[in-house]
């Protein structure tokens, strides 16, 4: 009996470790380049991320943290929406307050991640339209010259990571001010833009059909690092009012998804 218990422990422990393996395979780009700091290896004393809500800055906790602790850069965030029309998961405010707690939550994520300087502006959540896209342009241009980043973080614009449309807007709205900045004034313009990619094979296999358009619409990623997911973890407290959100949608909490999807993969556009 006892040499029956101890195969069967075995088996089970065996097959789980198995199915742990294929779990972390779904996260992986096994082509993309391996670097321990993206903007590191960019040369980048300064960063600056621009996303649509707040929590957007979670998908690229890796790259800022090591951006600044490890490689001394400067690091700030443009958050185009306050989030307003999210959905609370769990609810801890009325629904007229969310724009006022997700604003909050993103400045208390910003600090917690060492980001110098953060600005969060008043673009309606879901608003990020082709009515308001070249003055939203024009204010990523304007805030470009005046912080002089050399890497710019954000989504790439075909896919917006989740298909969200005001997750595309901002990466195509930063990659216009990038590109009109370059012809008017080069010596203002970054050297580069790292777009933050989602997991090809996961997003295939457990996105549905939002999961399938967002692989087929991003390229392949050029690079991956550490995605520091202690620090997501901590983010997803942070951001109270979206905790969550990862279970609702990967069917697990963040201590075990971020323990799987450990890595950010970009693909970087390098003038």
């Amino acid at each position: 009996m006892k040499w029956i218990l101890i195969s069967i422990i075995t088996t089970v422990v065996l097959a789980a470790s198995a199915a742990l393996f294929w779990l972390d395979s779904q996260f992986e780009e096994p082509d993309a380049r391996w670097v321990h700091s993206l903007a590191g290896e960019m040369g980048a004393a300064s960063v600056l991320a621009i996303f649509a809500h707040p929590d957007d800055e979670q998908l690229v906790t890796g790259l800022l943290i090591r951006a600044n602790e490890n490689g001394g850069a400067i690091t700030r965030i443009i958050t185009s929406t306050k989030g307003e029309a999210g959905t609370p998961l769990p609810q801890i405010s009325r629904i007229e307050d969310m724009g006022i707690i997700r604003y909050a939550e993103v400045l208390k994520n910003g600090y917690a991640l060492g980001v110098a300087e953060q600005l969060v502006w008043d673009y309606p959540d879901g608003g990020l339209t082709d009515e308001n896209f070249d003055e939203y342009v024009g204010r990523l241009q304007g805030q470009m010259v005046t912080w002089r980043p050399d890497l710019i973080v954000t989504f790439w614009p075909d896919s917006g990571f989740s298909n969200h449309s005001d997750h595309k807007t901002a990466g195509r709205a930063a990659t216009e001010a990038v590109r009109r900045l370059r012809e008017t004034a080069p010596d203002n313009a970054p050297k580069a833009i790292a777009y933050i990619l989602a997991p090809r094979r996961m997003m295939r296999r457990f996105g549905g059909e939002t999961g399938r358009v967002v692989a087929d619409n991003q390229p392949a990623p050029t690079h991956e690092m550490p995605g520091e997911g202690w620090a997501k973890i901590r983010g997803w407290d942070i951001h109270a009012s979206q905790r969550g959100y990862v279970q609702k949608n990967y069917g697990m909490p963040p201590a075990v998804v971020h323990r799987l999807y450990n890595k950010e993969h970009y693909y970087v556009l390098d003038f």
